[in-house]
């Protein structure tokens, strides 16, 4: 990840806590952010919940707030109620405030005014939650970017054909080619390379900040990539002088680049369109710009921003920063769902648990670890329950050959002329997944965003190398699980569920819903699905455990006081093979914090 640029006029950017080093190639360090001073006793004493809360959702300085109101308040569809809002609010806390704009999910944009220190914006955020009218109040983040036919460098892709640990491309080809679907790639942007050229149509620069978007304008309909090379110390103090990454040319080579061309290399889903988003410029990008981005692709409507002519059927996002997703962010997505465009995101890129990033940690995604040539889990990737499958990511700790081989670009600077490299990293395994994903919605226009999550990971093999931590499902195949769901097929297992809610008590007893599975021969499958869907306003304080028939338990989730987002409302994996699959299954849940309140909606077994 890129930290936050260090300018002279001293505004004060929101950045990552910890800066991934590996979603750009050749990287290889994490950069701590600076962190808060830890207050005394008597201090903690004296601040209110409020404000305690505040504070844990800022790890850096500010320049802008995301706050989403309550539907019915005003200042939820009226810019000049947010605004006087804003005044009030602002006033209160002792700070100039600012109504910026109104982004697409409906939340406003607030500026925070220069020089605000950490506890400052805590202030202010105290003072958005206290109001009762207001349903979230975020920091507004700076992300970074997290790389058969006839085309002459097929050979040098073994991420699509090799046996052992490749992801089985060839073999859907007969059955689809991603035809049909459109891909929209939220990056960099995209500089011209033949070899992807004929696949892409028009996308959108949602860069608002000039200090980051480099091409001296603000938001306009040209996603062209001019490079997001910087200077030593220009992005922190400490961080090393960079190259353009031209990082969302790879990622759009890997997912469609033009085949059969006698030209470069093979593209996944080579019959489907990328329409690129660029929100990562000079040193980052932030979480505004990146939640328009997933409004507008998704057919949307962002304001000042032309209706999207080209709506994506799925959403590739290679880039994350650390902290758990925010209420702004998971707004964004879950509404990209609902209108039917599965968001795919990379898991990062600090070998640490992925539930700690985002938007790795959002509800309604679907997670990619990334393995190497080998199989196993690549040194770099980031795990844990979270993460839904694997898809080859490269490690080229042993040679450069086992990285991905895409589209890139030879300027060091801007651009110049076309060529073609190896990365490794999450950011190169998700676009794996994304081409899955079309040539899945190409071959079943019907499907899903949940059926084409579970036919992604009930279809997956074993992973053929080792993984500690968690890596999901299994190694994605990509011939078994499009066959599975071609022409209406399966999407793979049956479904059992218990819909009956249950109240989970605050810092109370566990509570357990049961599920009767009959019908079944043999034992449970190895990637057992467990759908889980709670509702809770700080879901780090949630442990949550499978009871099998036999009484044996498996841990979904583990307690975490650093997991401040709200709700469960995901699908976890969990290799069941050495039980029997008839019988009484139990979901356990415990709150084992105070202060907040949940309840279990829903939760299923596909097996």
């Amino acid at each position: 990840m890129r930290p936050a640029p260090t300018r002279e006029v001293r505004r004060k950017l929101i950045s990552v806590a910890a800066v991934s080093a590996a979603l750009l190639a050749g990287m290889t360090t994490t950069v701590a952010a600076a962190q808060p001073s830890t207050a005394t006793a008597t201090d903690q004493a004296a601040v209110t919940p409020a404000a305690q809360a505040a504070a844990q959702a800022v790890a850096a300085p500010a320049e802008r707030l995301i706050v989403g109101y309550k539907s019915g308040a005003a200042e939820a569809t009226s810019n000049a109620a947010a605004s006087a809002d804003a005044e009030t609010k602002g006033k209160e806390a002792g700070e100039n405030l600012d109504f910026t704009r109104r982004l697409g999910t409906g939340a406003a944009l607030v500026g925070l005014g220069d020089r605000l220190g950490t506890k400052d914006v805590a202030d202010v955020i105290a003072q958005y939650r206290a109001d009762p009218q207001v349903a979230y109040a975020v920091p507004d983040r700076l992300n970074t970017p997290q790389a058969d036919p006839n085309d002459t460098e097929y050979t040098k892709q073994w991420d699509l054909y090799e046996t052992k640990a490749g992801m089985n491309v060839p073999g859907a080809w007969s059955t689809s080619t991603g035809s049909g679907v459109t891909v929209a790639v939220i990056d960099t942007g995209y500089v011209a390379h033949a070899d992807v050229a004929a696949n892409i149509v028009a996308g959108y620069d949602f860069i608002s900040d000039t200090a980051v978007s480099v091409d001296g304008d603000g938001r306009d309909s040209n996603p062209a990539d001019p490079g997001d090379y910087y200077a030593a110390n220009e992005c922190g103090s400490g961080i090393p002088a960079s190259d353009s990454s031209w990082h969302g040319t790879h990622v759009a080579g890997t997912i469609a680049a033009v085949t059969n061309n006698n030209k470069g290399i093979a593209g996944i889903a080579y019959g489907a369109k990328i329409s690129p988003l660029r929100v990562l410029g000079k040193c980052g990008g932030y979480d505004s710009d990146i939640i328009d981005a997933i409004t507008w692709a998704s057919g949307g409507t962002v304001s000042g921003v032309p209706a999207n002519a080209n709506v994506a059927k799925v959403i590739n996002m290679s880039l994350g920063g650390s902290g758990a997703c925010t209420s702004a962010t998971q707004s964004a997505i879950t509404a990209a769902v609902n209108r039917g465009t599965t968001v795919v995101v990379a898991a990062g890129n600090d070998n640490d648990n992925a539930a700690n990033y985002s938007p790795a940690s959002c509800n309604n995604v679907i997670t990619v670890a990334a393995t190497g040539r080998s199989g196993s889990r690549a040194s770099y990737s980031n795990y844990g329950s979270i993460v839904d499958i694997s898809a080859p990511g490269g490690d080229m700790s042993t040679a450069t050959a086992n990285g991905i081989y895409s589209t890139l670009n030879s300027g060091t600077k801007t651009p110049s002329s076309e060529s073609y490299a190896y990365y490794q990293g999450t950011s190169m395994a998700t676009p794996h997944i994304v081409g899955l994903v079309a040539l899945m919605k190409s071959a079943n226009s019907s499907l899903t965003p949940a059926q084409i999550e579970t036919a992604v990971k009930n279809n997956a093999r074993a992973l053929p190398g080792t993984c500690s931590g968690g890596c999901g499902a299994g190694l994605a195949d990509a011939t078994k699980t499009v066959q599975a769901v071609a022409s209406g097929g399966s999407t793979g297992g049956t479904t059992f569920s218990n819909t009956t809610a249950l109240s989970i008590p605050d810092n109370g007893s566990a509570v357990e819903s049961s599920i009767a599975v009959g019908g079944r021969t043999g034992n449970a499958p190895s990637a057992l699905q467990v759908g889980v869907d709670i509702t809770h306003t700080y879901r780090g304080d949630l442990v949550i455990d499978l009871v099998a028939p036999d009484g044996s338990t498996y841990r979904l989730k583990s307690s975490s006081t650093s997991d401040s987002a709200d709700n469960v409302n995901t699908t976890y994996t969990v290799d069941a093979s050495g039980e029997t699959a008839n019988g009484t299954w139990k979901l356990r849940v415990q709150d084992v914090a105070a202060s907040d309140t949940g309840k279990l909606n829903s939760w299923k077994l596909t097996l």
